[in-house]
């Protein structure tokens, strides 16, 4: 017999639980990874094979999970990541996020693609959350946003490298978020919205708007998600190197993370790996 699934347990559970509460797009968009997502599966079966070593006889009665990371003291060494597209899985979802990461004790990192923008977190923050960037062709606007996190208190700042040419994602090309929809095609990929009720009531009229708030002066011609989605991946930068490193050193004084470094076996393979996200 079954066992009852009353009240999530796993992260599996959760996973359940919101591929039937998004529209499949949106689940699809945090669920998938790049091509026949190879990588994706490869890190979760790397993950799987991490076995604790467990240790007894030794006084556990008082567990202290607290470390120090960036001079910042945490209740524990974890920091929550940056998720483009946040604001689209629940109601100005960025602004939740970081309230839930202070309760936690940990850091919480805005993406450059979020919803909610660096002002609308910011008011919600009770103190300083990290920024990620993305190396974008207008050195400008980089240097715009740079003058915006920290504006809004950030004084830790997440570069990303390792999505220098963006991976093209099968699921977001089938279930339209990559465009390319027919008048037919449009009209199914719709009907998902009005079929997920609580998520149409709580976000999609609730959590209005729905732009990415970080861009939103930038590209202000865009009229839906595709057209940010298409203006962003076309500002990537491929061309960036160490020398940008240098540069983003010259605009920035606080903390610098570069998230995305491969192994040195990865470096020396003969093609590009695609990210997974």
């Amino acid at each position: 017999m079954p066992t009852l699934n009353l009240v999530p347990a796993s992260t599996s559970d959760y996973r359940r639980l919101a591929e039937k509460r998004l529209p499949r797009n949106l689940f699809d968009y945090i669920d998938g990874g790049a091509y026949s997502e190879t990588t994706l599966k490869a890190n979760v079966v790397d993950f799987e094979k991490i076995q604790m070593k467990q240790r007894v006889m030794h006084d556990v009665s008082n567990i202290d999970t607290k470390a120090q990371l960036l001079s910042e003291q945490l209740a524990m060494p974890l920091v929550l990541a940056p998720i483009g597209l946040a604001g689209m899985m629940a109601r100005r979802g960025e602004v939740q996020a970081v309230r839930a990461a202070e309760k936690a004790g940990i850091p919480f990192c805005l993406s450059t693609v979020s919803i909610c923008s660096l002002e609308e977190v910011a008011k919600a923050a009770s103190k300083p959350f990290w920024f990620q960037l993305y190396m974008m062709r207008d050195r400008g606007y980089v240097k715009d946003l740079l003058g915006r996190a920290k504006a809004a208190g950030c004084k830790t700042l997440v570069f990303t490298v390792d999505l220098a040419v963006v991976g093209a994602r099968y699921r977001d090309v089938r279930n339209g978020m990559a465009g390319g929809l027919s008048g037919l095609g449009k009209l199914r990929a719709g009907l998902e919205y009005p079929l997920h009720p609580k998520w149409a009531f709580d976000v999609g009229v609730k959590g209005k708007p729905h732009t990415f708030g970080n861009l939103a002066d930038f590209v202000p011609s865009a009229k839906s998600i595709v057209d940010f989605k298409a203006w962003v991946d076309a500002q990537f930068d491929p061309s960036c190197t160490w020398k940008d490193i240098e540069w983003l050193r010259s605009m920035w004084d606080g903390n610098l993370v570069i998230k995305g470094i491969l192994s040195q076996k990865t470096l020396n393979l003969p093609y590009a790996l695609a990210p997974t996200a």
